[in-house]
């Protein structure tokens, strides 16, 4: 593949522009990314309304789980062949219409609980995983092969769509908890303002982020070193390519094999798995259903989940101060490793501890996540060439989720004993 010549040429590296317009687009596409996910998690408490029997919070992210995973590994197998920009904008068209979708199917159904409702929020939320898939794997990759900052933010947006959602849902509680079916109220204005963050995110990706100069010129280097990927971004930017498989590939020296790259990043990939083991092995559903009742009532599990997201999306700006950036390898394992004292943590604060405490852990367990997830992700693409990078991109997030998905089927554990099976 070349870059063909062109009026629309990328821009040489002396003359980048649009870096922090990029970022800027990277943060709000990374909330995008989760917002919808992050709504469901958010209204837990109305779902326990409706069907205080099914187990919402624990049950839902098991469901959408091996939905996220079985996509991201068959699309990080075929990552060479998949074009990025198809399947950005196929995962954020599917966020935006599973989420119009579950909007939809309450107002039709007046709010009912129900098994046969039950079902169909299940579907959207396994179509959720699906579209995360496409979206997460994607992103990651296609940022890799750019620089750290495109990744941090996209992470950092990752990490506010919790902080947003939750900030809104304390909002929307207390403004319609006195009224009428206030609760149901409160949910339905906040899926409509996450359906609204979805499509702002289908327009960002499709018409401005694929034009910033900065963006067109790392696209153009991925494409110089053999990258396909990248072909229809540089398209919708102007930038022609011409591909002779015949000729061209002969030109571009051999990349690592997907098996090569897990090789040399194998602690890379453990490092994500056992930070979301951990913290989804924790949350949500030991904070909805574990934590017994406190002063606070129907508002403490909403505010430990409010307080995980806002220090989950603090911690990840830390990384930008040099200084407090870990970078060796060694280091990073030993911080993650050391995170597992949380699960004694939690279990002694839950039965002997008082509210303050558990707030605590919950902000103290969201401030390591977001922040060694930054510190993984920017290291690893270092020293890679750009397909190898999206490639390694692609592989570290299915080892993220499956990190998630085994922490999901291990919160189970904590329901032994207490009665609730």
């Amino acid at each position: 593949m070349t870059i063909a010549g062109s009026s629309g040429s990328p821009p040489t590296p002396g003359r980048l522009e649009g870096k922090r317009t990029a970022m800027i687009v990277c943060w709000f596409l990374g909330l995008g990314s989760l917002v919808s996910w992050n709504s469901m998690l958010t209204i837990e408490d109305y779902y326990y309304a409706l069907f205080p029997h099914y187990h919402p919070s624990r049950v839902l992210t098991l469901v959408y789980q091996p939905f996220a995973v079985g996509t991201i590994a068959t699309l990080a197998y075929n990552e060479a062949k998949i074009d990025t920009r198809k399947r950005n904008l196929a995962g954020y068209t599917l966020f935006f219409v599973s989420t119009l979708a579950l909007l939809l199917l309450d107002l039709s159904t007046s709010g009912k609980g129900g098994l046969g409702n039950y079902i169909g929020i299940c579907v959207l939320v396994a179509a959720f995983g699906v579209a995360d898939a496409h979206v997460q794997g994607g992103m990651v990759g296609d940022l890799s092969l750019m620089c750290p900052e495109f990744i941090q933010s996209f992470l950092a947006g990752l990490a506010a769509s919790g902080a947003l959602t939750s900030g809104l849902r304390l909002m929307t509680k207390a403004a319609f908890d006195k009224s009428n079916n206030g609760l149901r109220k409160g949910v339905i204005l906040f899926l409509a303002i996450s359906t609204f963050f979805e499509f702002l995110c289908i327009l960002l990706y499709a018409f401005v982020f694929p034009k910033l100069p900065i963006v067109k010129h790392y696209r153009a280097k991925a494409a110089s070193e053999g990258s396909k990927t990248v072909s229809a971004d540089l398209a919708a930017a102007g930038i022609e390519t011409e591909a002779n498989e015949t000729v061209d590939d002969a030109k571009y020296p051999e990349r690592l094999s997907t098996k090569q790259l897990l090789f040399q990043n194998i602690d890379y990939a453990l490092d994500l798995y056992l930070i979301y083991v951990l913290t989804l092995s924790i949350f949500p559903g030991f904070l909805y259903e574990n934590t017994g009742t406190h002063k606070l009532g129907s508002w403490y599990a909403v505010v430990l989940v409010a307080m995980y997201n806002v220090w989950d999306l603090i911690s990840r700006y830390i990384p930008l101060i040099e200084s407090l950036k870990i970078e060796s390898r060694k280091g990073l394992m030993l911080a993650i490793l050391s995170r597992f004292l949380l699960i004694p943590c939690f279990y002694f604060t839950a039965k002997y501890g008082d509210q303050g405490w558990m707030i605590f852990l919950t902000s103290f367990l969201g401030l390591t996540n977001g922040y060694l997830t930054v510190c993984v992700l920017t290291a690893a693409p270092k020293g890679y060439k750009g397909p190898e990078q999206n490639a390694l991109g692609n592989l570290l997030v299915v080892f993220l989720l499956g990190g998630i998905f085994s922490g999901v089927a291990l919160d189970w554990l904590w329901l032994i004993g207490n009665g609730k099976f």
